[in-house]
């Protein structure tokens, strides 16, 4: 499987609230959130991990560079500024196209690894007419959740800025895709599209076939008061261990 991370973001709310670090290099878990996702990708087997972050932050652009000789994945990196998560996808799309199925996070995304492990388990097994399986949870704590719809058989109908009645899930910030997502993104760009929850509706209006998968807890690290969530959230998870060094 492989794998990528957007990770070009400003993070300026932290910085208005007192976080001097880049956010992907925030401590988690004793370990900046980033290089925790990459240990995770890595114990999972990936061929690759596709990576882009902000021109602004040389030093997070730096610190992957220094994880590339311990990582035995192919780590590729993008070096640039984006107007938005979406856009920082197409980035990486270029990338990722052409190597079968593969899973994409934002770095502010923090789980527990078993329940991604799980995750990413189901997506490599499902049946080829699962065009992509979207990470969702229950617990909202966003400030502008994306709400995502589904049948019974949990197959993805819509995505909708606002809840109603029965609404149970929003999305995870987590999607298992393939080429036909590329495709549909490429379309998006070219139409002046700029938001990612506009471009899962594209993926929806073009017949994608899209399951959601209930991952658990998720939590976006998006003020100062999250990291302190995400660390209590992750204090018992042990199964996300780090690489070691040669």
């Amino acid at each position: 499987m492989n794998f990528g991370i957007i990770a070009a973001g400003e993070g300026s709310r932290l910085v208005q609230e007192g976080v001097a670090r880049p956010k992907p290099l925030v401590d988690i878990d004793g370990r900046p959130m980033i290089e925790r996702l990459v240990d995770i990708f890595c114990t999972l087997g990936a061929d690759r991990i596709s990576v882009i972050v902000n021109d602004r932050m040389p030093e997070v652009a730096d610190f992957l560079r220094g994880l590339t000789p311990r990582v035995p994945a192919r780590l590729e990196l993008v070096v640039k500024s984006t107007p938005s998560s979406m856009h920082s996808f197409h980035e990486l799309g270029r990338l990722l196209r052409g190597s079968g199925r593969f899973v994409l996070t934002t770095v502010d995304t923090i789980f527990r690894a078993d329940d991604f492990a799980r995750y990413v388990g189901d997506f490599a097994a499902a049946s080829a007419d699962t065009d992509g399986m979207m990470a969702v949870t229950r617990h909202i704590d966003d400030e502008k959740p994306l709400y995502v719809e589904t049948d019974d058989a949990m197959r993805i109908t819509a995505f909708r800025d606002e809840a109603w009645p029965g609404a149970r899930f929003v999305s995870g910030g987590i999607y298992g895709l393939d080429d036909r997502a590329v495709d549909v993104l490429d379309r998006c760009v070219a139409d002046g599209t700029r938001r990612m929850r506009n471009y899962q509706r594209a993926l929806v209006a073009a017949g994608l076939r899209l399951k959601a998968y209930d991952m658990g807890k998720i939590i976006d690290v998006d003020h100062a008061d999250d990291i302190r969530k995400a660390r209590e959230f992750l204090s018992g998870d042990r199964s996300a261990t780090p690489i070691p060094t040669n």
